[in-house]
């Protein structure tokens, strides 16, 4: 009994440990050292700020942020509440908060709460207070950013300004060097070109990319990927105000500094694709070849690849279709476009922008050549898909509604022949291929009140009914949970039911123990 209570004990102060700790939670089951939990406070904020950093510098923005907020509370203790330290560390959280999307609010507060602690805080001799200038104009940098964010530009705009202008005044009173000053300008410049590109005003945006990458390319040099971002962002002011050679110039020169870096097969994917996009932006007949070169180097790093990899090449090969068809070679560009389609429903699900948008295009292209019919099939299982993803009265989906309507008047459209009442689905495209049908948990009915006969195992098709019956159902879906859209949303299964004329459709469907939402679609086709 005794040993017991010391091993619950001996628990209880391990929890203790990890939890004030500052070694990760996931390294709880190794047996910590107790003397963790008397770590000096200023060694523990030290480890934190050196871990914040590593996760940043990895792109670990979310692990980063956990390490800053540690940090605040570890300044506090070894620094009291009125030190400008503190006030660094709720600029350096600010910062971490920017980094992740849709949390510039929580910047913007922290920010604040920097500047009101450096308002109140005991300020150091003259001789060492460069420190709290410094960190002033780390204030003013971030507020400016979060404001930014938040699309408060005016605001924005003062706080940037401010920060400039300190930078200056340091760097003419020889506080701090010019290597700083260049760094702290940098920083500025793009920010302030980010600014003025939120706000569409490119040609001012203009001359701060300029000079933001001439900073950069002066403190970190030309070859280095910090470089990119600032280039590729710069190349697409060039090419909003239509200087089209200096934007593909740019593109180029970020993709050559990608590829010295040893990129993995999907970064060098994506940057060869910023040059072919750039080229096709033009639309000069001089420009096609550099598109084309650059379009079969993105997708020949991409076209053995799964997952995100694959889904991504479908994106580009879409994109290279897309100039195909501007440049006058239609036929390639639907022959593509044929072949991608049964990928992309593996990829993608049957019922996806993607899928809808290939049929879109095909049956565009078959309109074009004439084939009504062949236009017709394929515009109505878009709209098909269009109906169930977007709704009836999206703009898209009217859309392609309005071209049915069109084709609907066509002779070779409008008199069809007549459908057996077994005729199969116009949308087959999703049926299952896997999974065990005698465990969907639903009862389907005939009209005549009929139960339904069992499925075939692994089969698509219900009968409903003897083979002279009133319809045949055909349920489109694995019953293991084939997801035919992303997982946020609910299973969806489409049903497809086949009428003779002058029958009246009554399906009744009670779904039993099912472990998810299921959102059935019923098509009727007489």
């Amino acid at each position: 009994m005794q040993e017991s209570k010391e091993t619950h004990i001996s628990n209880h102060l391990d929890e203790i440990v990890a939890a004030v700790s500052v070694t990760p939670r996931k390294k709880i089951q190794n047996k910590l050292p107790q003397t963790a939990l008397f770590q000096p406070p200023r060694e523990k904020l030290h480890l934190c700020e050196e871990k914040a950093k590593s996760y940043s510098s990895s792109h670990k923005h979310k692990e980063a942020v956990h390490e800053l907020v540690r940090c605040i509370a570890l300044t506090r203790i070894c620094y009291g509440d009125s030190h400008w330290k503190l006030a660094e560390a709720h600029i350096n959280l600010a910062q971490g908060y920017l980094q992740l999307k849709g949390l510039s609010l929580q910047a913007k507060q922290h920010a604040e709460k920097a500047k009101e602690i450096l308002t109140n805080s005991l300020m150091p001799p003259y001789n060492d207070n460069t420190d709290v200038f410094k960190c002033s104009i780390e204030l003013f940098h971030t507020m400016g950013r979060a404001l930014l964010s938040l699309q408060k530009f005016k605001e924005a705009s003062e706080n940037l300004s401010k920060a400039e202008r300190l930078a200056k005044e340091l760097l003419q009173c020889g506080r701090i060097i010019k290597e700083e000053w260049i760094e702290i300008q940098a920083r500025i410049k793009l920010s302030s070109a980010q600014m003025y590109q939120s706000q569409k005003k490119s040609k001012e945006a203009l001359p701060h990319y300029q000079e933001a990458l001439e900073y950069i390319e002066i403190s970190r040099g030309e070859k280095s990927l910090e470089c990119v971002s600032i280039l590729r962002e710069l190349a697409g002011v060039e090419q909003s105000l239509g200087f089209y050679d200096a934007s593909i110039n740019h593109f180029l020169q970020a993709h050559l500094i990608v590829l010295s870096k040893n990129p993995s097969q999907e970064e060098a994917a994506v940057s060869a694709h910023f040059v072919a996009h750039a080229s096709i932006a033009s639309g000069r007949p001089e420009h096609h070849d550099v598109a084309e070169q650059y379009f079969q180097e993105s997708m020949a790093n991409l076209k053995d690849a799964e997952g995100m990899g694959k889904a991504k090449f479908l994106s580009i090969q879409d994109d290279y279709c897309h100039f195909l068809q501007v440049i006058g070679q239609k036929e390639k560009a639907t022959s593509i476009l044929r072949e991608s389609l049964e990928a992309k429903v593996a990829v993608f699900g049957d019922l996806s922008p993607k899928v809808a948008e290939t049929y879109r295009l095909l049956g565009g292209t078959d309109l074009a050549q004439g084939n009504h019919s062949g236009a017709h099939k394929k515009l109505k299982k878009c709209l098909q898909i269009q109906t169930l993803l977007y709704g009836p009265q999206d703009k898209r989906t009217l859309a392609t509604q309005q071209t049915m309507d069109v084709l609907a008047k066509a002779p070779e459209v409008a008199v069809k022949p007549r459908q057996t009442p077994r005729a199969k689905a116009a949308f087959c495209g999703c049926a299952a291929q896997h999974g065990r049908w005698d465990s969907i948990p639903s009862r389907l009915f005939a009209p005549t009140g009929n139960r339904a006969a069992p499925p075939t195992p692994g089969g698509p098709h219900w009968d409903l009914g003897d083979p002279s019956g009133d319809l045949v159902l055909q349920v489109l879906g694995s019953s293991t949970g084939t997801q035919l859209l992303p997982p946020k949303h609910h299973l969806l299964f489409y049903i497809s039911i086949h009428l003779p004329e002058q029958s009246t459709p009554t399906v009744m469907i009670s779904v039993e123990k099912a472990k998810t939402s299921l959102r059935l679609a019923v098509v009727f086709h007489h």
